[in-house]
C-alpha cells in the first residue's frame, strides 16, 4: 500500500528517511570502537536532540577531572627530575633554589641548570605537546588510528623546506641553526611549515579517493620517501661541513634550542595549539564522517585548511629546531585515549598535550643517560615506546577484523 493510500503525505517519509540517515553510524566507526573506547556512548548521546541532565553532565566532569590532576602532578615531577640528573647529578633543593632565583653552592650547577637544562626542558614539554596534538588532528582528520606527522610523511616534508634553506646557505658547522639571527630562525619555521603544509594537503587529496588505512599509510610512505629523494639530492651536491651539521639534526634533539629561540617555538607552538583550540566541536562533529558535520553546520572545507595550517605550524616549527621527532606524534593521542577513556576532544586536546609534554621529557631523560658522558639519539628513544604503540593497534585493528 502506498503512501498516497494510507493518508500519509511522501515528504513526512522522506524527512524520516532522512534523520534516519543521519542517525546510523559512519563505516569507519567500528574500526575505531577498540581505539575510541567510548564511541558507542557518544554516538547515541549524538544520535538524540535531547540534552543529558546538568547532575549528569557535572559528575561526569567530576570522573574526568583526576587523569588531569595526575597528569600534571606527573609533568611536574619529570619536570624537575630532567633539571636534576644528567651527566652531573644536582641535589632537588639546590634545583629549587636556582629556579627561585637564588645561587646554587656551587656556580657550576647554577650555569648548568640555567644554561643548559631548563632550556632543554621547556623545549621538550613544547614540542612534545605540538607533536601530540599535531597527531591527534591527523587521526581525526584522517579517521585513521594509525595516522601521524611522522607515519604520513609530514616531518619528512618539514625536512625538506630545512634542507632547502641550510644546504643552500652559508651555514657550515656547530649547530644547525647557529648564526641564522632572528631572520634564519623565522625563515627556517617558515619554510619547514610550508613543506609541512604542502605534504599535508598531498595526502589529503589522495585520502579523498582512497578508503583503506593501510593504503593511506603506504601513500604516506611513498611521499616520505619522494622528499627523501630530494633531501638525498641536496645532501650530496653540498658540502662536507653541512653534510654533517644535517645529519647530526637529523638525529633529533631538545638541546639545541637557545633562549634566543625559545620565543619563537615557545609563540608559533602556542598559536597552533590555540587553532586546535578553537576546532574542539568541529572536530568532535568530523568523527562521525563529513555528511554528519556539514548537516550541522561544520564548514568542512574550512575545517580541513585550518587542521593543515595548525598541523603545519605545530609540526614545521619542531621540526625546524628540534629535528624530525618521531612517533611522539602517534603514541600520545592512543594512551590520551586509554587514560580520559573518552573521544570527546574536549578532554582529548589538553590530555594529548599533557602527555605529548611528559613523553617528550621522559625521552630526553632517558637520552641523556643520567650518570655517564654518553648522550643517545633522541630519535632511538621515542621509537622504543612509539613502535610497540604502533603494533599494538594494528594488531587490535586486525582482531577487530579478524571478528568481523
Amino acid at each position: 500500500m502506498s503512501c498516497a493510500q494510507e493518508g500519509k503525505p511522501v515528504k513526512v517519509r522522506r524527512c524520516r528517511a532522512t534523520v534516519g540517515s543521519l542517525r546510523s553510524k559512519p563505516d569507519y566507526l567500528p574500526r575505531f570502537r577498540s581505539v575510541y573506547p567510548s564511541q558507542k556512548r557518544e554516538t547515541s548521546v549524538l544520535a538524540q536532540p535531547t540534552h543529558p541532565p546538568i547532575s549528569s553532565v557535572h559528575s561526569h566532569l567530576r570522573i574526568r577531572r583526576m587523569p588531569f590532576v595526575v597528569l600534571l602532578i606527573a609533568l611536574a615531577v619529570l619536570f624537575v627530575l630532567a633539571l636534576a640528573l644528567g651527566s652531573v647529578s644536582i641535589p632537588l633543593d639546590q634545583i629549587v633554589t636556582v629556579l627561585l632565583g637564588g645561587e646554587a653552592e656551587r656556580a657550576s650547577w647554577t650555569n648548568i641548570v640555567m644554561q643548559f637544562r631548563l632550556p632543554r626542558a621547556i623545549t621538550a614539554m613544547l614540542a612534545g605537546a605540538a607533536l601530540g596534538v599535531s597527531g591527534l588532528l591527523m587521526q581525526t582528520l584522517f579517521r585513521n588510528p594509525l595516522a601521524a606527522p611522522d607515519v604520513l610523511g609530514i616531518n619528512s616534508g618539514a625536512s625538506l623546506g630545512v634542507a632547502l634553506v641550510v644546504l643552500t646557505t652559508g651555514v657550515g658547522s656547530g649547530a644547525l641553526l647557529a648564526g641564522l639571527g632572528l631572520a634564519g630562525d623565522l625563515g627556517m619555521a617558515a619554510a619547514a611549515s610550508i613543506g609541512a603544509a604542502l605534504t599535508v594537503a598531498l595526502i589529503l587529496q589522495f585520502a579523498q579517493h582512497i578508503r583503506s588505512g593501510a593504503t593511506l599509510l603506504i601513500v604516506g610512505l611513498m611521499v616520505g620517501q619522494i622528499t627523501f629523494a630530494g633531501v638525498s639530492l641536496l645532501l650530496y651536491f653540498s658540502i662536507p661541513e653541512r653534510i654533517q651539521a644535517y645529519i647530526n639534526w637529523g638525529f633529533g634533539s631538545f638541546s639545541s634550542v637557545t633562549w634566543a629561540q625559545l620565543p619563537i617555538l615557545a609563540s608559533t607552538v602556542a598559536a597552533g595549539l590555540a587553532l586546535a583550540l578553537v576546532m574542539i566541536k568541529p572536530l568532535n562533529a568530523l568523527l562521525l564522517g563529513e555528511v554528519y558535520a556539514e548537516s550541522v553546520g561544520v564548514h568542512v572545507r574550512r575545517l580541513r585548511i585550518t587542521i593543515i595550517a595548525a598541523t603545519a605550524l605545530l609540526t614545521g616549527t619542531v621540526t625546524a629546531f628540534c629535528g624530525p621527532i618521531s612517533f611522539i606524534g602517534i603514541a600520545a593521542p592512543h594512551l590520551c585515549r586509554g587514560i580520559v577513556r573518552s573521544a570527546d576532544h574536549r578532554a582529548l586536546v589538553p590530555a594529548v598535550a599533557f602527555v605529548g609534554a611528559l613523553l617528550a621529557l621522559a625521552a630526553t631523560l632517558i637520552a641523556e643517560a643520567p650518570g655517564t658522558a654518553l648522550t643517545l639519539p633522541l630519535n632511538a628513544v621515542t621509537a622504543l615506546f612509539g613502535a610497540p604503540v604502533v603494533l599494538l593497534v594494528i594488531i587490535r585493528n586486525q582482531e577487530r577484523s579478524a571478528h568481523g
